[in-house]
């Protein structure tokens, strides 16, 4: 079974939302396992800050299967599909890593092409699965995360355990 990883981040009301999202991934992902989680400023738009973790889990499921849990529990949470992409979010589920596939679909991308590039998705990753290596780069994750940590970013860790 493959190693799927998921970012999940929100900035409208996190401590109501993401309750839901992480029992629902565990109801739906037994085993998921969580990241701590991180404060940081909303990105590609002004609003309140993010909080973001990362999951992590074993599935049979194929990544379209995936795909449709995380959508579900997103619009649980009052997420709409048709929100806009650069604007405030009660719940953003984001598939990153699916083992080692790389894929590119109408639906998605494998690996996640920002991952690299984004301190609140790669810096919770590299907590948790900082052995695993990039399917595109051959570098573990924790590498990449020593690599963009050298650059100034805005995240800070909450005592917020997701594990409980």
């Amino acid at each position: 079974m493959p190693r799927v990883h998921v970012a999940i981040g929100g900035n409208v009301e996190p401590e109501r939302w993401f309750p839901l999202a992480t029992r629902e991934l565990r109801r739906r992902f037994p085993g998921a396992h969580f990241s701590s989680c991180y404060r940081n400023p909303a990105y590609g738009f002004a609003g309140a800050d993010f909080i973001n973790a990362v999951a992590g889990f074993n599935t049979a499921m194929p990544v379209d299967a995936v795909l449709a849990h995380c959508h579900e529990i997103e619009e649980l949470c009052g997420r709409r599909r048709d929100d806009p992409k650069w604007a405030p979010r009660v719940m953003d589920i984001d598939l990153l890593l699916y083992g080692d596939q790389v894929a590119e679909t109408t639906a998605y991308r494998l690996p996640r092409p920002d991952l690299l590039r984004r301190c609140f998705m790669l810096r919770p990753l590299a907590e948790i699965a900082g052995e695993l290596h990039h399917p595109l780069t051959g570098r573990e994750i924790a590498d990449h995360w020593q690599e963009l940590a050298r650059e100034p970013h805005s995240l800070e860790r909450l005592p917020l355990d997701l594990n409980v």
